[in-house]
């Protein structure tokens, strides 16, 4: 390959945009990562593969050859992105009022052990995403009411894709509480974002409410599979994803 075909730019986290205390959250970094991807994303899924935790604040290297994008922090290699074909299978529609009501058994309001997080987190009102995913109860689902905050949009006053994958990310981990408790203080544990693959097929507006809505679908080892979904009041789906979470060696043994 030659270095004609290399197309390198920066790119640095800002530390509203976290996850993990100190490292920005899966679902808002895969997302930009997809977006580096002309026309993917939204014509395709993308899969986006997390190898390292992404550090906030700190010049990152996005290197885009051919349909592939990969992130680095100096030599070392964080993330890509890829292009898919693959359809994605969204869990069902939940409407926005069962939704909103399945927040009431949130098991982050208790404790919550990543409570700056970006999209789960116990952030002020306006500077998370205040996703709160509960069990739908009679279902095996998990789900939120999503409402959009002004303060999320780019320059433009578009939501752009990075916050969608960002609230399609949390949901998926919540929905395997408490096989992964985000609720830990230490002693249980938590699981990590490995892989989130996505697709937005149309726009989120702010100040718009949206049901958000997640099922775990499988265990094998310390990978955790989940499926999760933004729908529109009127049950349009939004976006959908599947993602692999990782219960860390330690915390598994």
């Amino acid at each position: 390959m030659t270095a004609a075909s290399k197309v390198t730019t920066t790119l640095s986290v800002p530390e509203r945009f976290c996850g993990p205390k100190g490292t920005a959250n899966g679902g808002w970094i895969a997302g930009t990562l997809a977006n580096a991807l002309p026309g993917a994303g939204h014509d395709s899924a993308v899969e986006v593969t997390l190898r390292r935790p992404v550090p906030l604040e700190t010049e990152l290297t996005v290197e885009h050859v051919g349909n592939t994008v990969t992130l680095y922090h100096g030599a070392e290699h964080l993330a890509e992105a890829i292009p898919v074909t693959e359809e994605l299978t969204p869990p069902p529609f939940v409407p926005f009022t069962t939704a909103a009501r399945a927040e009431e058994g949130f098991p982050g309001r208790r404790n919550h052990a990543i409570a700056e997080c970006f999209a789960c987190g116990l952030r002020e009102p306006g500077d998370g995403l205040r996703i709160f995913p509960g069990p739908v109860e009679g279902t095996d689902l998990v789900a939120a009411g999503w409402r959009v905050p002004v303060g999320v949009t780019d320059d433009q006053g578009v939501i752009p894709d990075s916050i969608v994958w960002a609230a399609l990310d949390c949901v998926t981990g919540w929905a395997h509480y408490p096989v992964a408790d985000f609720t830990a203080s230490g002693d249980r544990p938590v699981a990590l974002l490995g892989r989130l693959t996505a697709r937005v097929y149309r726009r989120v507006y702010p100040l718009g409410t949206y049901s958000v809505v997640a099922r775990a679908v499988g265990r094998e080892g310390r990978k955790l599979f989940g499926i999760s979904a933004v729908y529109e009041v009127d049950g349009t789906l939004v976006a959908a994803a599947r993602a692999v979470w990782i219960i860390p060696r330690a915390a598994s043994a």
